[in-house]
């Protein structure tokens, strides 16, 4: 208990304001709510978790089993990663990147999440400021702001297909602007960077003296003549300053694995792995080990699930531009897909004028039984996500449901 000025108990808060002040992930949130409507006996379709309706690799699978089998996994191992699969990260990196890294340089994590955070804590002290773009993934902001950065957004939209230019990050730099972050293929977005815009983001970067810390968990997840390009390759001028972050979840199927990665310089690298010995320590030594198996092997499994993938994509933006005051790009990457409903808003549906689209997937929920991720929670109100990591029947009768309630918008 403290006290006032003039002797008076004051309780202290429970909850410090550095936790208090995260938000919920609001797609987790999504989809928890859908979850359990659907268990009470509600014929809910999700849209809102970025997870694919594929099973595991059986490959990938087998090696768990054999790993739960053998007592080295039953103990303790190097907080950082176990060595066969750091060496292994290493070289599926100059496989699928042609970025050329040391086992040194590489941190396994407990999922890509635990990369994210833990760059953020690495890299950043209070007041630093990082350029994001906006859309962005939920967790960007609450990773940057527990380390003490602060958050500047690049604002993108429809017109440019989510992209951003170097003329706008220049307008957001300041003297206090220490890292870019990059995400090419985006979530929330499905935006996709050509690789001579990729060159020409990083040569920006290095000609500030800028770190990019870039996620690039859907490199395999591209379209049509888009085409991957990682920004440590297409832009050497970075050097040691640039940190890709990664993961097997949804190359492989493996959400609930939880191991991820980063890669980046030796000292970097050393930090990091010296929190996550505090944090966790090593990540499960079985999906370690499954994890190995996956980026061993072939890509024939990411191979199977893009061919399925696009057909979705395709689908689904075709049935979404069919609705009157939907505006709805083409995305070419990842599984999601981000249409404008800013023309929606304020129009009376069922008895109801939603003003923001927050407000709109509310109403898309329980009218419609749909439910899909609100733009607020991208930092651009006035959007929705959909993700078509589900099956077809199910993503053909979940837009169709959500359009014929949009439809009835006056």
């Amino acid at each position: 208990m403290e006290h006032s000025p003039d002797g008076q108990a004051v309780a202290r808060p429970r909850i410090s304001a550095r936790i208090s002040a995260i938000s919920e992930s609001a797609t987790l949130a999504v989809d928890a709510k859908a979850k359990a409507m659907k268990a009470a006996g509600r014929p809910v379709i999700g849209f809102g978790a970025g997870e694919p309706d594929f099973a595991t690799p059986d490959y990938i699978v087998e090696a768990a089993v054999q790993a739960c089998r053998t007592p080295r996994f039953h103990k303790y191992t190097p907080a950082g990663g176990l060595p066969e699969l750091k060496q292994a990260i290493a070289e599926k990196t100059l496989r699928d990147s042609g970025w050329r890294v040391d086992p040194a340089q590489v941190l396994v994590t407990n999922g890509g999440k635990q990369a994210v955070y833990e760059v953020f804590a690495t890299l950043l002290d209070p007041g630093d400021e990082v350029i994001v773009v906006a859309p962005y993934w939920t967790t960007y902001p609450e990773a940057i702001k527990l380390a003490g950065g602060v958050q500047v957004d690049v604002v993108t939209d429809e017109s440019t297909g989510y992209l951003a230019t170097v003329d706008q990050l220049e307008a957001a730099r300041t003297p206090r602007t220490k890292i870019l972050l990059f995400v090419s293929p985006s979530n929330p977005t499905g935006a996709v960077y050509s690789p001579a815009q990729v060159a020409e983001i990083g040569r920006w970067a290095a000609a500030n003296d800028l770190w990019v810390v870039t996620d690039e968990i859907y490199e395999h997840l591209v379209y049509g003549g888009a085409e991957f390009a990682s920004i440590a390759v297409a832009a050497p001028e970075l050097g040691d300053k640039v940190v890709v972050l990664n993961g097997v979840a949804k190359t492989y199927a493996m959400t609930g694995w939880r191991v991820g990665w980063m890669i980046g310089a030796t000292d970097v690298i050393k930090a990091a792995t010296n929190l996550q010995s505090h944090a966790t320590s090593n990540v499960s030594n079985v999906a370690q080990m499954a994890a190995l198996a996956a980026v061993s092997g072939d890509l024939s499994a990411v191979a199977e699930m893009r061919t399925a993938f696009d057909r979705r994509r395709q689908t689904m933006v075709r049935m979404l531009n069919e609705i009157p005051g939907v505006v709805c790009p083409e995305p070419q990457g990842a599984f999601y897909v981000y249409p404008s409903v800013k023309e929606l808003l304020g129009k009376e549906i069922r008895g109801k004028r939603p003003q923001t689209s927050a407000e709109l997937a509310e109403l898309t929920l329980e009218e419609a039984e749909v439910a899909v991720v609100p733009g607020e929670a991208f930092g651009t109100p006035g959007y929705f996500r959909f993700s078509y990591a589900l099956g077809d029947d199910d993503l053909v009768e979940g837009v169709s449901r959500a359009a014929k309630l949009l439809s009835e918008a006056r």
